[in-house]
């Protein structure tokens, strides 16, 4: 069964393709995961979830890779080392109905389960197949400014029982996490509270939009 695509002549499906010396500079998040933290549910082999988050000069090794067991979903659970600002993802798969044809994305939720992914995602994308690594998929980046965790769901593929997945690429900006400092207060005994003014201090609060 054949999915190609062509770009010809301008394309609504968002997805871009572009090759530049510095791309495979621009996709160096993977080294900003926190890969022993990351997660993938529903992998055939425990583990080879991990392996799809690689290099870019090694997105063409069809040695390591992951594939869903009980269907065709699978789900990534992907904590950072820092704060991202997340402006692309690319996908290589298999030219075949194996290829995953729908992506949502989840910021900032950590151990996602599939129940949990019934919520509206952050972002979809319609996936077309790409074996290479030419189709950029840009995120709203207004919305995926500021996150620490990543949950890629792989919802569906083009109709095989299960999914395969060579490479996933992230592309970005990466900025240190800001530690918030402990302040340890001594108070003399028998203090005089007007002598001193206390400041409340009150856990900061997030919220997931």
């Amino acid at each position: 069964m054949s999915h190609g695509h062509s770009h010809a002549g301008g394309c609504a499906c968002g997805a871009e393709r572009t090759e530049t010396p510095e791309r495979g500079v621009e996709y160096g998040l993977y080294q900003k995961i926190d890969i022993y933290k990351l997660q993938c549910l529903n992998e055939s082999r425990e583990g080879s979830g991990k392996s799809v988050f690689k290099a870019w000069e090694e997105r063409g090794d069809r040695s390591r890779f992951v594939e869903s067991d009980d269907d065709a979903e699978l789900l990534f659970n992907i904590p950072f080392t820092g704060n991202v600002k997340l402006k692309g993802i690319i996908l290589i798969g298999e030219d075949s109905d194996a290829h995953p044809s729908e992506i949502r994305l989840f910021k900032n939720i950590p151990h996602m389960s599939f129940d949990d992914a019934e919520r509206e995602a952050d972002q979809v994308f319609s996936l077309h197949i790409d074996t290479t690594g030419e189709l950029e998929y840009p995120t709203k980046i207004s919305r995926f400014s500021n996150v620490s965790h990543l949950t890629i769901h792989i919802s569906k593929n083009f109709g095989a029982e299960n999914t395969k997945i060579y490479y996933i690429g992230l592309r970005g900006e990466w900025t240190k996490a800001h530690r918030h400092e402990v302040t340890i207060c001594n108070y003399e005994s028998a203090a005089n509270p007007a002598d001193h003014k206390i400041t409340q201090i009150t856990p900061q609060s997030h919220f997931i939009s």
